[in-house]
């Protein structure tokens, strides 16, 4: 069954404007749905439903919510398959992708259940006055949680979990590329135990009005928001009239060092992880490639051949390795970074040129003596596109990574540990791949630094996201 028209309290409504939008399958370009589209009246009821369910939940012991969230889990490990074929019919990606992300995002209910029955205050006495520092972490409020395309499913648990174990209630606005995963995801939070009203998922074909206006309530105190740098900004300046706490996953320009003491063929598989993941449409994906020129020649040739070998084709047929871009724009975006670098001097090693439709493919395309001033490099490709330079000097290399606004994430190979570590620590990035290509992981931290975002998801620091801290003095 399709679900598409929006969940408010519990129950799925039409909207109250009437207005629906289409949802497009990439590879085909046929119509998947026709959703229903939220408008302001919609926000004010999802509003007054987060706002009466959030007063029951956040006073149910830690050990209640997280039980919930423990069945969550568990009900979304027996219907992966699922969501994972959902995701490949509204965003593109392969089977197998699909299929990864699918478990990541059913293993943010689980680690936050764990992390639920976590959060602890403090006791101390301060040693001036003597009196006593009680500290304890209370739910900040309503939260907005506004996800991208690229992870339809495990951007959404990723904020929905945490926040949920906290003790707040949510209002998600998805992309409206990808709404229909999250809409399926709403019988499964039922059957789970989540009350009515806790979570309202409201697509809409017309954000910037239905956001601004969620901002601008008071009952609303948290925004998360997963995305570019550009619409991270434009939601900082909407929630800076409330004061709301933000939370913002923004844009990244991932570096991915290959030192001349690599070993070639690792740090090849770990490109393929960094590069290829989700067919290089996210923010941790490795953007430019710095060789040693004493590996250069040799790690071009082993990567260029892997990707060459990469089968492009519907996500839907098993032997599809990588999947269309999300629409028509994205592909025309990558074709004229390639275009671009190719005029500044870069070579084609495979790829290179959109392949003929229906749907929004570009192949995996491999570039060797990238410029400097290639337009690639300074801006996120978002597509299965590896612009390759080359470096003698280490400093240089930390000089050159650097040389963005951006600071997600960062990928360096290296047979000297001393090095990777020394190397890490010079990086101006909230995280660093050494000798892995993959660094996304629940447990794990996740954020950046510069224009890349504010705050952290995973780990104990996403739970902290949608709470305050507040403190009691007494004495006795």
């Amino acid at each position: 069954m399709t679900y598409n028209d929006l969940y408010i309290d519990g129950k799925w409504m039409p909207g109250a404007g009437g207005r629906r939008f289409d949802v497009v399958n990439p590879a085909t370009e046929d119509v998947l749905a026709t959703v229903a589209s939220a408008d302001i009246a919609d926000a004010n009821r999802a509003l007054d439903s987060a706002c009466r369910a959030m007063m029951v939940w956040k006073e149910k012991p830690p050990r209640e919510r997280a039980e919930v969230l423990r069945r969550a889990w568990e009900l979304m490990n027996s219907r992966l398959s699922d969501f994972a074929r959902l995701i490949t019919l509204e965003n593109g990606k392969a089977e197998q992708d699909a299929m990864g992300e699918a478990v990541y995002a059913a293993e943010f209910f689980r680690w936050f259940a764990e992390e639920a029955v976590r959060i602890e205050g403090s006791l101390s006495r301060a040693p001036s006055s003597g009196a006593r520092i009680l500290v304890d972490h209370r739910p900040a409020g309503i939260s907005v949680l506004v996800t991208p395309w690229n992870y339809p499913a495990a951007m959404a648990t990723r904020k929905i979990a945490p926040a949920l174990a906290a003790g707040c209630a949510v209002i998600l606005k998805p992309a409206a590329e990808t709404p229909l995963t999250m809409l399926a995801l709403m019988p499964l939070l039922e059957e789970a135990g989540v009350p009515n009203g806790l979570v309202n998922v409201l697509p809409t074909d017309s954000p910037g009005p239905l956001v601004e206006h969620l901002l601008n309530d008071p009952r609303v105190r948290v925004v998360s928001f997963t995305g570019s740098t550009d619409v991270g900004k434009l939601l900082l300046r909407s929630a800076s009239h409330q004061v709301l706490k933000p939370a913002m996953e923004l844009g990244g320009n991932a570096p991915f060092i290959v030192f001349e003491d690599a070993s070639v063929d690792d740090a090849v598989n770990g490109a393929m992880q960094a590069k290829m993941r989700n067919i290089g449409e996210a923010c941790t994906a490795a953007n430019r490639f710095f060789v040693h020129e004493n590996v250069a020649t040799e790690f071009t040739a082993k990567f260029s051949e892997r990707m060459a070998s990469l089968k492009v084709g519907n996500g839907l047929q098993p032997e599809s390795d990588v999947g269309p871009l999300v629409n028509a724009a994205t592909r025309d975006k990558v074709a004229h970074l390639v275009k671009d670098a190719v005029a500044k001097g870069a070579k084609i090693e495979t790829g290179g040129k959109a392949l003929d439709g229906p749907g929004y493919f570009y192949p995996p395309t491999v570039l060797s003596n990238v410029s400097a001033d290639a337009t690639c490099n300074a801006e996120e490709i978002f597509g299965p596109v590896a612009a390759i330079q080359t470096f003698t000097d280490e400093d240089a290399v930390i000089k050159s990574a650097n040389e963005t606004e951006y600071g997600l994430v960062a990928y360096v190979y290296t047979g000297d540990m001393q090095r990777g570590l020394r190397v890490s620590e010079f990086l101006e990035f909230g995280m660093i791949g050494l000798n892995r290509g993959l660094v996304s992981d629940p447990a794990a931290p996740f954020g950046g630094m510069k224009q890349s975002g504010l705050g952290r998801e995973g780990r104990r620091e996403g739970i902290q996201e949608f709470m305050e801290t507040q403190y009691i003095s007494t004495e006795w």
